[in-house]
């Protein structure tokens, strides 16, 4: 039970227990004027009626007013359920229109990607098809060939050049210890030494 409630009902019966104990007064007949006329009846009871009736105005008010808030509020559900059926219709507009564009936009890449696919694979192939145009075998003899002929004309160049030394030291006569300084004899008693090449070569 509310406080208002509780209010209410104490006040009713402090209502009923004074009418209670004053009932012989209230029921005594007594002289009224209504203006244009008079008449006799007791005045408490009439007080009692009046007090009943605003009481019955005031509840039949307040039930007025509730319903007609509740009315309100029925109607204001109502247009905030229409409101929210238009808001999820948009949403779920706009969820569409999002997804057709996605989905635009994913067909456009899947075809991009799909050319550059294509392209790279034309590309690929002419490449395989100029590499067997092209012999990569043929491409390594040339190469080998070009070494070997060059290592034997490198080699050809060095035998001639030992040759030429060779002619040259033929006539060389190496002087007397005697004449020679120490460091010099030393070198021409000391035994020839041999260079890398396993030939002999004057010190």
């Amino acid at each position: 039970m509310s406080l208002r409630s509780l209010f209410l009902l104490i006040v009713s019966a402090l209502i009923v227990i004074f009418v209670g104990v004053n009932w012989t007064q209230m029921t005594t007949p007594t002289d009224l004027s209504l203006i244009y006329t008079d008449i006799r009846a007791p005045l408490g009871l009439i007080l009692l009626g009046l007090m009943a009736l605003l009481s019955a105005v005031f509840v039949g008010l307040i039930a007025y007013m509730q319903a007609t808030v509740l009315v309100e509020t029925r109607r204001h559900a109502k247009e905030l359920a229409v409101q929210r059926d238009l808001a999820d219709k948009a949403e779920a507009s706009r969820f569409t229109d999002l997804r057709a564009h996605l989905d635009r936009e994913v067909g456009r890449l899947s075809e991009a990607i799909n050319t550059h696919t294509r392209e790279t694979l034309s590309r690929v192939d002419r490449a395989e098809m100029g590499l067997r145009e092209r012999p990569v075998d043929a491409e390594i003899s040339r190469l080998v060939l070009a070494v070997e002929n060059h290592n034997r004309d490198l080699h050809a160049r060095v035998d001639r050049l030992e040759m030429g030394l060779r002619e040259g030291l033929a006539g060389f006569t190496p002087a007397p210890a005697s004449v020679l300084p120490a460091s010099s004899a030393a070198s021409l008693t000391a035994p020839p030494q041999q260079d890398d090449l396993g030939k002999v070569v004057p010190s």
